[in-house]
């Protein structure tokens, strides 16, 4: 099994996890947001590098004294992250249960992806951009049904309490009252954990590089 990463980004600190952590960046995602941080992860064009999941682990290892000293380890996103949750999986196999894997996801998947994901994942950073469907078609290119669904899934079994949600405001896609009703329907699903942002953008609708 091997996965094409686009960038691993190591010691890093209060950006995406707690603690010391390593942002491994999947390539391809099934949505082209507007302004997406890391573009360069969505054509197959762009230079990466395959990986086993042992190899993965192999050239993350390095840090594990940083991981076990802060209650750190890895963050997978991309791209998004749950298109290898096999992958992610094999790799928790291999790590262990001492580093805490995170994953930054849009959630835009099927449900048997994140069912496999979900036992080897501690926290989840979950980028809702919009829970409007409207706005969210608009922004994303895509629909939110199956995110819905997903966040639902979470809900139900138990993980609300482990994921930090995303609530940006979009500069052109939505609004500040936009992003409370995002959070008021969220936290009616049982959320509490919140990060509210607003997108930095650039003239040309390129969301600027997150490696």
């Amino acid at each position: 099994m091997k996965a094409d990463i686009a960038g691993i980004s190591r010691l890093r600190i209060g950006v995406d996890g707690e603690g010391v952590t390593t942002l491994v960046a999947f390539m391809l995602c099934p949505l082209q947001c507007k302004y997406c941080l890391n573009p360069q992860t969505l054509s197959m064009s762009y230079p990466s590098k395959s990986y086993t999941p042992e190899e993965l682990y192999a050239e993350l290892k390095i840090d594990a004294l940083y991981f076990l000293a802060t209650g750190g380890g890895v963050t997978f996103g991309g791209g998004e992250p749950l298109l290898r949750a096999p992958f992610i999986a094999e790799f928790r196999s291999i790590c262990g249960k001492e580093w805490k894997l995170n994953l930054e996801t849009s959630l835009n998947v099927s449900r048997d992806l994140l069912e496999t994901a979900a036992p080897c994942v501690d926290s989840f950073i979950v980028d809702i951009k919009d829970m409007n469907p409207e706005t969210y078609a608009s922004y994303t290119g895509g629909s939110n049904s199956g995110v819905l669904e997903n966040l639902r899934y979470l809900v139900d079994a138990g993980r609300a309490e482990s994921c930090v949600i995303k609530v940006p405001l979009i500069p052109g896609y939505n609004s500040k009252e936009a992003v409370e009703a995002s959070m008021s329907a969220l936290k009616s699903m049982g959320f509490n954990n919140f990060d509210k942002l607003k997108y930095k953008t650039e003239i040309h609708g390129k969301g600027k590089g997150n490696l």
